[in-house]
């Protein structure tokens, strides 16, 4: 599904395995990045997926996780291995991800076990650069659904476009959520006024005030 010219979600229900979050592909020319993996059960369509937005499996420098959760990083290790791409996380999610923590990253709910790997980049601040093909990807560390969870946000098209991948939540205590965070968080993420905004579950958001409505729903 294309989202801008640069843009693409090649992955989640519908388009991969349906318990796989939202996968999204960044284009930017001769570099392209994913962010998030899905939980793995469908690899090859993923693949097929990428290739048909024009994209060699070989320009994919970097794979973005926004959280620890399985459904976002259960293919991860596989991914990194057939694409030879850098992982990056925040440290406060990568240490579950590198111990292959079960619970914490909620393998258990979907009769699974995650299989540990390495975090290649972890974010530490709450806001850091990353450099793609000449661009600029913000990482913001925006905590609460779980302790490192991040957003990304680029410029495309003329079109601030933010990938919040867990806005709804949920918050559970096995997830190490916090409400507080969470709730200080959305208001971070409103106060970023984005023109789309790409979701983990419920699609993406179009237009600034379809993208504020959404993220207030949840300030409650």
């Amino acid at each position: 599904m294309k989202i801008t010219n640069e843009i693409f979600q090649v992955g989640g229900s519908g388009l991969t395995s349906n318990e796989d979050a939202a996968i999204y592909l960044i284009n930017f020319g001769s570099s392209a990045a994913l962010v998030d993996s899905g939980c793995g059960r469908s690899e090859d369509k993923l693949l097929k997926n990428i290739r048909s937005c024009g994209i060699d499996l070989n320009q994919i420098e970097y794979l973005l996780i926004t959280h620890c959760h399985f459904d976002h990083t259960g293919g991860a290790r596989s991914l990194k291995e057939r694409l030879q791409c850098k992982i990056v996380a925040h440290e406060l999610d990568a240490q579950f991800l590198e111990q292959g923590d079960d619970a914490v990253t909620a393998a258990r709910w979907y009769g699974s076990s995650i299989q540990p790997f390495i975090i290649d980049r972890k974010l530490t601040g709450a806001q850091e650069n990353i450099c793609l093909g000449g661009r600029v990807i913000r990482a913001i560390h925006t905590p609460g659904h779980s302790p490192g969870s991040v957003v990304y946000q680029v410029e495309s098209d003329g079109f601030k476009v933010l990938f919040a991948q867990d806005v709804h939540g949920p918050l559970e205590p096995v997830l190490l959520s916090d409400r507080k965070d969470y709730l200080r968080s959305l208001k971070l993420l409103l106060s970023l006024e984005a023109d789309i905004l790409c979701e983990g579950h419920f699609g993406v958001y179009k237009g600034k005030k379809e993208v504020e409505q959404f993220i207030r729903s949840y300030l409650v």
